[in-house]
């Protein structure tokens, strides 16, 4: 693999939950101080035009945008400290590639990914769509991970997969069992992503006997103070190069008032 700053490739995500809102809170600061050398956001909802300077195109950064068609809704975007050498929008789906669910980008020896999974809600249109999206998704990541290979290269598909994949990825397991992002039929897809398919959950794969590490937490009650969260927010990767990640950690702030999002950044650190 081509070598990258200091050896290392530093890949952080985070749902923004609506970029221009984060921006005013303390994403631009944050991303002014942050060290990674790829961004993958998602739950931009914002048109490119309509995000400031400092976030739309800023300094030292490549950045894609990929807008849903749907005003105001999901959005994905990726920043690269290099720049790419192939963008693409989408993953070939008649249904879903303008709803701004996913873009990537190859980088030396890697394609990187940001992924924004629908929510769903049981019983409703939302729920379908989400089920649709998950097959068509996992066929489009199972090619992907063969024609990468055959060119010598890694993937790692980062971002909000709304799925917690195990009982230790949220606090209250037990009363979420029939709530969508814990349903049976949607963990037993993302096992057969990290388990027949060979893709790694890099997180859990450095961290494999820890609650967590959460990512998410409700706005209601005191889900952040209590830590009562869920980890939804995912580095999923081929085995090369999981194999190569030494560090992984959610930059959870300091305190509820210091949040820009309900969810918190997740970086990795990769060897390269």
């Amino acid at each position: 693999m081509c070598r990258y700053r200091a050896g290392v490739l530093t890949v952080t995500t985070v749902n923004v939950n609506g970029l221009r809102a984060a921006a005013k809170k303390g994403f631009v600061e944050w991303l002014a101080d942050t060290s990674a050398d790829v961004l993958c956001l998602q739950e931009v909802r914002a048109e490119p035009q309509q995000l400031p300077d400092e976030v739309r195109e800023p300094d030292g950064w490549h950045v894609v945008h990929a807008p849903a068609a749907a005003k105001g809704r999901a959005g994905v975007s990726l920043y690269t400290r290099r720049e790419p050498e192939r963008v693409q929008t989408g993953f070939g789906s008649s249904e879903f590639d303008a709803s701004g669910r996913y873009v990537e980008v190859d980088l030396p020896g890697v394609t990187v990914a940001s992924l924004y999974l629908p929510s769903g809600e049981v019983g409703t249109e939302r729920q379908d769509e989400k089920i649709r999206f998950m097959g068509e998704f996992r066929a489009y990541l199972k090619a992907l991970k063969e024609r990468s290979a055959a060119d010598g290269r890694e993937v790692l598909v980062c971002g909000d997969w709304n799925i917690a994949h195990r009982e230790a990825d949220l606090k209250n397991w037990k009363s979420n069992r029939k709530n969508s992002g814990f349903l049976p039929e949607e963990r037993e897809w993302l096992g057969q992503i990290l388990g027949d398919d060979g893709y790694v959950d890099v997180v859990r794969a450095l961290h494999p006997d820890v609650e967590g590490p959460y990512s998410w937490w409700s706005y209601r009650g005191k889900a952040f103070d209590t830590d009562s969260g869920w980890r939804i927010d995912y580095h999923v990767a081929t085995p090369g190069l999981a194999g190569r990640a030494v560090k992984a950690f959610v930059e959870r702030a300091a305190s509820y008032d210091q949040r820009w999002s309900d969810h918190a950044p997740v970086t990795a650190v990769y060897e390269m």
